[in-house]
Parts: structure tokens; sequence; C-alpha cells
């Protein structure tokens, strides 16, 4: 049987550089030769997982299949392979340190005294080998968060040391990504800060095989043979990563710089089956070409960071090339909806032709949120609400068209007297919330005729879910007499799972996320619909 080949990549200098869209892009070149990818992301801060964290902190908190809660890189991972991660492709130090000390409560190491080395670089090295002992991949690339340096990330790296020397030669192997800055003044290229990066990474006592200089002007042979010389590697091994049109362009970039082969090569693995990008390269040209245009009010509360909406952001890109149409997001924060007059909400969005209500938690903008909502569908404009969007949906239609003028949602008025979205049973407002809320892949029935169930092409679905709140089917009656039907339930415990309006040309709420289903080459049914709907209405 074939060993499985491991593949880490760390970052200096600085973040943000990249590394997620660095190893999403060498996985779908490796994935397209025919060989068995995955990845999976190791953060160094001590949360248990990113669940509890504000947006502002970290960006989306991605959710798996099995209903982990990671970082949005994993996002990237499933968009670009068009492959499921899991809870084993997000490592936190938070979750080592919480295993090893429960093993240390339980007795497991008899009596030893628990420390760094052996006992929590042992866990992060049974944690990285886990998904290559599954015997499902070729390939496991494991990308390492932060920056080479921090004190927080140190065990990982020493991890990695370790883990190296244990698997023996050409099974292994680490990727650098470094800046390479442009002095303006100078007018030139500075490759000393990736000069130190690698000397710090050596400090460690770990070698990197390739280095990836992210630059924003090209890197001509002089400065590749100054990397190579002194960062001890070979000339072809020096791979440019300069600023791209789009992510999507990034695995094509690196297949322009060989970085798959280089890889391959280095792993001693064949290299002659060439990529098969036909698709990919067919999605790139429809998104440069799109013939039209529709524009998307994305409504939200942690606008000012884009990263919070990643994954709903994305997918609307993949769905306007499908449908050769360029989306042009318009963020607007919920907040500054609260107090304009209906002139002012009128010009907001007088050029828009689709509005969609983020998810969140938490009463700030909520107003916003709702009067946004009662303005697309008073106007007609299609509309799209995912989760807490969802239920401001079901709040302003009670209010407004259903006559239940104390509607609202028990997450933000505990005493209101017609409580549309309540707790989910064994669900509260003051129960830990780390990992407690309803997470992961649910089943779905839809509604034959309706919007959701032309868009699937099928009534038996399944979805992910992040949320703590629900429809309160005491009032169902109420609302659908009044034109708000429920059209996707979970076939066991009835729950509402989508709202649509019936007299409305697309409004649409899930309770479920469905963005993160949306892959590169196969975008997401519903958010296909919205796009289309916006489009007529264009």
């Amino acid at each position: 049987m074939q060993t499985t080949k491991y593949i880490f990549v760390t970052g200096g200098v600085t973040s943000s550089l990249g590394k997620g869209i660095i190893s999403a892009s060498l996985g779908k070149l490796l994935k397209a030769r025919g060989f068995r990818v995955t990845i999976q992301k190791l953060d160094p801060y001590i949360n248990i997982d990113p669940g509890t964290m504000n947006p502002y902190e970290h960006g989306e908190c991605y959710v798996t299949e099995d209903g982990a809660e990671t970082d949005l890189d994993l996002g990237h991972y499933e968009r670009f392979l068009s492959v499921d991660t899991s809870q084993a492709n997000n490592i936190t130090t938070g979750r080592i340190y919480q295993t090893v000390i429960e093993k240390e409560r339980r007795g497991d190491y008899l009596g030893k005294t628990v420390q760094v080395i052996p006992h929590i670089t042992d866990e992060i090295q049974r944690r990285i080998q886990a998904l290559g002992e599954t015997g499902n991949y070729d390939l496991v690339i494991t990308e390492i968060g932060g920056t080479v340096g921090d004190i927080e990330s140190l065990p990982f790296i020493e991890a990695v040391r370790q883990l190296r020397y244990n698997l023996g030669m050409g099974n292994s192997m680490v990727i650098h990504l470094t800046l390479i800055p442009y002095l303006k003044a100078a007018g030139e290229l500075k490759t000393k800060p990736t000069q130190n990066s690698v000397k710090t990474l050596l400090e460690h006592g770990v070698q990197p095989d390739v280095v990836v200089g992210r630059t924003e002007y090209p890197l001509n042979e002089d400065i590749r043979k100054k990397i190579a010389l002194f960062c001890n590697v070979p000339k072809e091994a020096v791979i440019q990563s300069i600023d791209a049109y789009s992510i999507y362009d990034v695995p094509l970039l690196m297949q322009e710089e060989r970085l798959d082969l280089v890889v391959l090569n280095r792993l001693g693995l064949p290299d002659a089956t060439l990529p098969d990008l036909r698709s990919w390269n067919s999605f790139l040209t429809r998104l440069r070409t799109a013939s039209r245009q529709v524009s998307i009010a994305l409504v939200g509360k942690y606008v000012e960071l884009k990263d919070a909406y990643k994954s709903i952001h994305e997918a609307l890109i993949h769905a306007g090339a499908a449908q050769d149409c360029k989306v042009n997001v318009h963020w607007l924060h919920s907040e500054s909806l609260d107090d304009m007059t209906p002139l002012e909400i009128e010009a907001q969005f007088r050029a828009i032709q689709g509005v969609l209500v983020a998810p969140g938690f938490g009463d700030r903008g909520i107003n916003g949120k709702i009067r946004a909502i009662q303005y697309a569908r008073e106007n007609r404009i299609p509309f799209f609400g995912i989760c807490l969007g969802m239920q401001c949906a079901v709040v302003e239609f009670a209010r407004n068209k259903a006559g239940l003028t104390d509607a609202h949602s028990a997450e933000f008025s505990s005493q209101t007297p017609q409580p549309v979205i309540h707790y989910l049973q064994g669900q509260s407002a003051d129960m830990r919330k780390g990992g407690t809320m309803r997470l992961g892949t649910y089943p779905c029935t839809l509604t034959p005729g309706s919007h959701a169930a032309k868009a699937y092409g099928n009534i038996h679905i399944s979805e992910r879910h992040r949320h703590r709140l629900e429809f309160n089917n005491d009032f169902l009656d109420v609302l659908e007499k009044n034109g708000m039907k429920a059209t996707g339930r979970h076939p066991e415990l009835g729950l509402v799972e989508i709202v649509e309006v019936t007299d409305h040309p697309w409004f649409v709420g899930t309770q479920f996320h469905p963005e993160y289903k949306s892959r590169v080459e196969e975008p997401h049914p519903l958010f296909l619909g919205f796009i289309e709907a916006a489009k007529a209405g264009n």
C-alpha cells in the first residue's frame, strides 16, 4: 500500500499572505492530476474552535458536514477541491491542550510529568496523521496558521520537525510562504525579509523545500537565484505568487510556476498525468466575460470585515458565473438602516436587483435588517434570507402582513407575547455557548412546486446548520393564511427549514446555511435561483 505523503505550508514575515489559497490551489492541481488529496488547518489560538469568536476577530465561522465549527480556510479547501472536510481538518491549540489535559486527568500518562515535548507535540503529530491513516488520501496538505517566529506556533513547528524525521526521507516536504516587498523609493524588490524568515524556520530545525514569494511585481531570474542561494533551495523551487485578478486564478498561476511538478518530484510521485482543469477554466472564462450584471445588496452587521461573509460572497460569484452574470455586491450595514427615513431607504435600494440578509447573532442592527426585508417584500425585489435573515423575515412578515404587531424573536425579546422565533428544544439564552447549537447536516423535505423545489430539482435535500433558535410552529397557521408558506420541513421533527412568500417573485428564507455547500464547479441551487430572479427583474 502506498504511504501517504505530507505537505506542510508555513508562513513568514507577515500574516494574511494567502497560505489558505496557496494550499487550496496546490490541492486543486494535485487532485486534477488524479491524486486523492485533503487539506487540514492547524490554528495556534487557545480557543477550542472559532464558534464563540466575534466575526470581527476571526471572520466567518465555517461549518462542516459533521457539525465542526472551523476556520474559514476550510471553506476555500472545499470550494477549490469540491470535497467535504470534517472536524479532523481543523486542529487548534485549545483542542490539543484539552485532549492532553483530559488524558492526564484519566491517568493515561501513568504519573509522568506532562510537558510540551513530548506530550503536546505527540498529540499534534497524532492529529496531523489521523487523516492519512484512514487510507483515503495519497497526500495530506497541512497549513499552519500564524507566522513562523510567533510563540503560539512553536509547538506546531516542533511537531513538524519531529514528524518529518519520523516519516523518513521523501515522505514529507515544507512549503514556506513569505512576503517579498517592493520599495518604491528604491525601485526594487527586497529579499531580506524572506531570508530572515527562512533563517527563523531553520533555527527551529525545519528546512523548507519550496519558497513561495508573495509579490506585487514579477520575480526576475536574479531575485530567484538570490533567494535560492540564501534559503538553500533549488532555483526551480522558488515560486512566484503574484497578485491575481481573483483567488480562482491562483491555481493556474501556480501551474505556470510548476509548483505541482516541483512537489511531485520532491515526493517521488509520478507526474505523467496532466491536470484536467477544463471545468475550472470554463468557470474563469465565464467569470471574466459575463455579458450581464446584477447588483445585490448584502445586508449584515459585520460588513466592515468582508471575511465575515466569505462563503456567501463566493457563493454569489459561483452562481453569477454559471448564469453569464457579473454579481456586484453592495455591502450595507444593517445598523445604518435603523433610523433612515423611507425616502433614504428607497435611495439605498433604488439600483438593487436582489437583497440578501445575512446570518448573525445579537440584536445590534436587527431593526435595519427588518426594514430591508420589508422594502424588498413590498417592492417585489428578489429576497434571500439566511439563518438570522430568515428569522428576521418571519418577524417582519408577522408584524406587517399577518397583524402580529408584537411579533419578535425570543433571542431579542424574552417577554414578547408573540415569539414567532423561539429557542430549539434543549436550548436557551443562558446555556454554555461553545459547540452547543444545532450544528451540521440535517435532512429537509421540500414542498413540490415551491421556489426551493424548483431550484434543487428534488424534494429531498440535506443542508448544514448553525443556530440555536427556530421558527415557532404555534404561529404557522396564521402566517400561512396570510401568504408565508413553510416550503421546507425536517421530515421527522417538523422543524421549519424554509419559508417563502407566495405573492412575491422570489422571496426565500432558509434556516440552514446553503453558502457552505456552494462550489466553484457546482454552484448552490438556491443561489442560482436567487441570481436568476435578480436577472429577471433587471
